[in-house]
């Protein structure tokens, strides 16, 4: 088998349906399989998936494990060479699997890659390619000065701003809306990491990769629309604290000790502020 690809499900069956109908009409390799983890969706993902889309492996979670626990769940189903980890709200381009298949192919360096993402307007995601989110890098984005300086490599640097949005180069960071991983990588580095239960697994993962030898590569010539967060929008506030409890996770792992209490102290002011102005909102809409 040369490619697998996972789709972990929750919750936004018309959507898992679009991404599901933008494979059948992209060009696929000959050994291919497609596997969903619907992680215990109660508006008929499943049902439809069964009824839809026959040839599609179905694992049904007894419980909302979480994305990296779903994600493994259809890695180790699989049997590809590569891995194409993706999102159940987004569509591909017709081209997009074979382009990243023949990048692949003709990269053994690759450890995994990633595509140029636009949402449902058109407007191209900076988080299609991202740099390690230091202290600094981190604080530059959440702070917006990057805004600022959108093309600087140091006040930008968490969203590679000083490389072209149309030009290939080599990404600390790829995100798992849509990550190609060559097997022999993710052996290596390991699995996702189910202490992010949502959010953050993927930027640990990139990472990974690159420490077990390997490049994270942004392909832009392979071009996907994501229809960001369908998944978190039914509860936002939890979505929130996930968002930002991966970044608590993520320091302890990789940051030095002498950046845990500041880092996690930061998050909790930063998620507290960002819950308070999601009630806010939401009041106001009352």
């Amino acid at each position: 088998m040369e490619l697998s690809i996972v789709i972990v499900s929750f919750n936004v069956c018309n959507y898992l349906r679009q991404t599901l109908l933008s494979l059948q009409r992209a060009a696929m390799p000959d050994a291919h399989e497609i596997t969903v983890v619907d992680n215990a969706s109660s508006d008929g993902s499943a049902q439809m998936v069964s009824t839809e889309f026959p040839d599609v492996r179905l694992i049904i979670s007894g419980a909302n494990e979480g994305f990296a626990a779903a994600c493994n769940r259809g890695i180790m189903a699989s049997s590809g060479d590569f891995i194409l980890i993706l999102n159940p709200d987004t569509t591909v381009g017709t081209d997009a699997l074979t382009l990243a298949l023949d990048f692949m192919r003709s990269h053994p360096d690759a450890g995994a890659a990633g595509a140029r993402m636009v949402d449902g307007t058109g407007r191209f995601l900076p988080e299609s390619k991202r740099g390690f989110p230091s202290p600094m890098t981190s604080f530059f984005r959440f702070s917006r000065l990057y805004r600022l300086f959108p093309r600087s490599p140091l006040f930008n640097a968490y969203y590679l701003g000083h490389l072209p949005d149309d030009a290939t180069c080599r990404a600390d960071i790829l995100t798992g809306a849509f990550m190609m991983i060559r097997k022999e990588a993710l052996e290596k580095a390991g699995l996702f990491d189910t202490s992010f239960f949502m959010y953050g697994e993927d930027i640990d993962l990139s990472w990974r990769i690159i420490r077990a030898g390997y490049y994270n590569y942004y392909l832009p010539e392979v071009q996907i629309t994501h229809f960001k967060g369908r998944s978190a929008v039914s509860d936002e506030e939890r979505s929130l604290r996930y968002f930002y409890g991966s970044m608590t996770i993520f320091a302890r792992k990789h940051l030095k000790r002498s950046w845990h209490l500041p880092v996690a102290a930061c998050v909790t002011v930063i998620c507290f502020a960002a819950r308070s102005s999601l009630r806010v909102r939401r009041l106001i809409k009352i």
